[in-house]
């Protein structure tokens, strides 16, 4: 029998043992080759004492209780090594069915965390008893790595629950569950108050079932909402990959595709050839580039920028008590939100007092829904909207710690509001600037501390936007980057840090991503084959209604900025071929957007209808109706792509992680690709393929296609875009 290294056996007086999930050799437990061989080792040993044992349960030595796959290893899969990793997800799969069929009963007690692989585990067992703390999540994210749950979770959960509500709930979206949703919605059976009540209510289930087996192997078992055989269910069937194919909108996803095939293919033979089909669907997924692509992203970059691979580390660490938030619109307004969330006091400061006061009515309107939905309490919600101290008045922003103005885009409105606020806060407080687009060193120059001045770039709206991108300015410290970088972890955001430079980095690059869409109207195309690229490239707002939610003013303005700016620095200045479509938009039609009522689109009542008919009577070339949409999607990856290469090239990004988190959470680059820079490594043929395809459409379509230098350096020596 192998020796069992991350699972202690311990057993009691009672019979009882408790298989401790506790790997020595890392700080969370995770589903490795140490992991398989353990569990193999273990059910040997209960197998052997099924007969004298009375129960098993299922703990876990470390803060959460399991981790899930090991995504090191399995972001490594080749086609090569494709048999070794079918077989490692066979052992997993043979042992936990082994585990569900001892005779016993088999409780998982969830300390924390179960996802992926750790609720595989839980699933495997007859009950699941969850602790009730705060951060404990459980559920099946697969999905959002690009792959399918490999322990026997597709399978389970469609005879736990069906295959409709099973791919609903658990398989095709990823959801993590909180302790009160995850019991709702029977992902487990029990809420336990504290550690020892989760021991005693794993311990009274093994009392009152001496025997136990799963649903799905006592005598009579029918899977909920029957199996494609059912005649109801068969005539249900084709909605499921019609749905799926919709919300894809032909993104190149093959997780949830595969995992919809799993699960109807599964539904339709026993449990152990289930567990085959799902192993080769996982397989398949494993040795494909977009799996990689996510596991990269999601997994290495996102650790690696909220880790604080950016963040100064000689500076101590700073917790802000007190803030003021300048500005009660929508993105003040969402600021406080945020803030007050994490338990912030906040100062939420206006022209006017009723002007405040409707800015923390949006937080009041956001928490009623979250009351509703059952995401917050009455008493949580009261207490959230009392941290929010409306006020028109300066005087009030006193003992404020952190500053974040939020005004309109005006450089002489953003200095007015910051000097004030500068005089009555604290003396060492932390100054930001909200801005999209404004140079963060021309603005320092309103306060009197420059080195405590930074940009923090929120997204709308804040609520659900998960990014910050924090912007040094040329004077910006030390001390405030880091003090900067804490604040917006204190929130819950996901900072990325970039130098400062017209447009930062993601006001820059998807400026590319839009213009490039505008100027294939111009060219002629057909404005629905350009709607339908970008929906097929995997972007989550077509380009020309994105253009119209911006409104066609702010990129004409910006690039007046811009072009004085270029103008003043003594450089050329070269249109861009989407300028002309812009200025006819609105000069000649009067269609400045959303906000105006028209734009691209039609609107009713401030609802987008669809798009404007006079698109293709002034623009269209019928010559041009037959689009080849491979190369309208990639005109668009591809020139957001190249010029974030640019932005590291010129040390506006200072990680690759950075441009490629940033890229996914803060402007919808398609999370297939991993980020604007592994969308370049993965590509095929990576960084030399690239840049060939980067040429060709460079000769088709201008100069802004051409690589870089700093990327033909990388391609030609074998590289690709990594950190350290």
């Amino acid at each position: 029998m192998t020796e069992s290294t991350t699972i202690r056996w311990e057993e009691d007086a009672d019979r009882v043992v408790t298989l401790v999930l506790d790997d020595p050799g890392q700080s969370v437990n995770t589903m490795n080759a140490a992991f398989i061989d353990s569990l193999d080792a273990v059910v040997d040993r209960l197998e052997g004492r099924r007969d004298t044992l009375k129960g098993v349960v299922v703990a876990s030595a470390k803060e959460t209780f399991f981790a899930g796959g090991d995504l090191r290893d399995l972001s490594v899969v080749t086609p090569e090594t494709a048999g070794r990793a079918f077989e490692a997800g066979m052992r997993v799969k043979r042992a936990l069915r082994r585990l569900e069929k001892l005779g016993v009963p088999v409780v998982a007690a969830l300390n924390g965390t179960a996802l992926g692989g750790g609720y595989e585990i839980a699933l495997a067992c007859h009950h699941r008893v969850l602790l009730d703390r705060p951060t404990a999540r459980v559920g099946l994210p697969e999905v959002t790595f690009g792959l399918l749950p490999g322990g026997g979770g597709v399978t389970r959960t469609v005879r736990m629950f069906g295959i409709a509500e099973a791919l609903r709930k658990v398989l095709l979206e990823g959801r993590r569950y909180a302790p009160a949703a995850a019991l709702a919605e029977g992902l487990v059976d029990e809420i336990a108050a504290d550690p020892a009540d989760l021991l005693a209510r794993a311990r009274a289930f093994i009392d009152a079932h001496p025997v136990r087996a799963q649903p799905w192997d006592r005598p009579g078992h029918r899977i909920p909402g029957g199996t494609p055989a059912h005649p109801a269910l068969a005539a249900q069937l084709p909605a499921f990959p019609a749905a799926l194919r919709k919300k894809l909108a032909g993104a190149p996803y093959p997780a949830p595709r595969n995992i919809l095939a799993a699960a109807v293919e599964g539904a339709q033979v026993d449990i152990d050839t289930a567990f085959v089909i799902e192993a080769r669907y996982l397989t398949h997924l494993l040795t494909g580039q977009t799996a990689k692509n996510m596991i990269q992203a999601f997994f290495h970059d996102l650790r690696a920028v909220d880790a604080g691979a950016n963040r100064p580390r000689h500076v101590p660490d700073r917790t802000v008590r007190r803030i003021a938030v300048l500005g009660a619109g929508m993105m003040g307004a969402g600021i406080a939100y945020a803030c007050a969330g994490a338990g912030i006091d906040v100062v939420l400061k206006d022209v006017s007092a009723e002007s405040a006061e409707r800015g923390k009515a949006y937080s009041a309107r956001l928490l009623e829904k979250a009351v509703a939905a059952g995401r917050t309490t009455d008493a949580e919600r009261t207490a959230h909207l009392a941290r929010i101290t409306p006020t028109a008045d300066a005087r009030d922003l006193a003992g404020c710690d952190a500053v974040i103005e939020a005004v309109f885009e005006d450089p002489a409105l953003k200095a007015q509001v910051l000097r004030e606020a500068e005089g009555v806060v604290a003396a060492d407080a932390l100054l930001c600037s909200n801005t999209s687009t404004l140079p963060i060193t021309s603005l320092a120059g309103a306060v009197s501390r420059p080195k405590d001045f930074i940009g923090l770039h929120f997204f709308s709206p804040v609520d659900r936007m998960r990014l910050v991108e924090i912007v040094k300015g040329g004077q910006t410290g030390d001390e405030a980057l880091a003090r900067a970088f804490d604040l917006v972890r204190q929130i819950d955001k996901t900072p990325i840090v970039v130098n400062d430079s017209r447009g930062f980095f993601t006001s820059r690059v998807i400026g590319r991503f839009i213009d490039e869409g505008v100027a294939m109207v111009g060219e002629g195309y057909d404005p629905a084959s350009v709607e339908q690229a970008a929906a097929q490239a995997g972007y989550p707002a077509k380009v020309l209604s994105l253009m119209d939610e911006l409104t066609l003013t702010l990129p004409r303005r910006i690039r007046e900025e811009t072009r004085r700016a270029a103008r003043e620095a003594g450089r050329e200045w070269t249109p861009h071929p989407a300028d002309a479509v812009v200025d006819r938009m609105i000069d000649e039609f009067g269609r400045p957007g959303r906000s105006g009522g028209a734009g691209f689109y039609d609107y009713t009542d401030g609802r987008r209808t669809g798009l404007w008919p006079g698109l293709r009577e002034h623009f269209a070339d019928p010559a041009l109706r037959e689009a080849d949409l491979t190369e309208l999607k990639e005109r668009m990856l591809f020139v957001e792509a190249l010029d974030s290469v640019r932005c590291l090239e010129e040390g506006v990004l200072v990680s690759v992680a950075d441009a490629n988190i940033g890229s996914i959470l803060g402007i919808g680059f398609p999370a297939w690709t991993g980020g604007v820079l592994q969308y370049i490594n993965g590509y095929e043929g990576g960084l030399p393929g690239f840049v060939d395809r980067a040429r060709e459409l460079a000769a088709r379509h201008g100069e802004r296609f051409d690589p870089p230098a700093s990327l033909l350096r990388r391609a030609e020596r074998g590289e690709t875009f990594t950190d350290g």
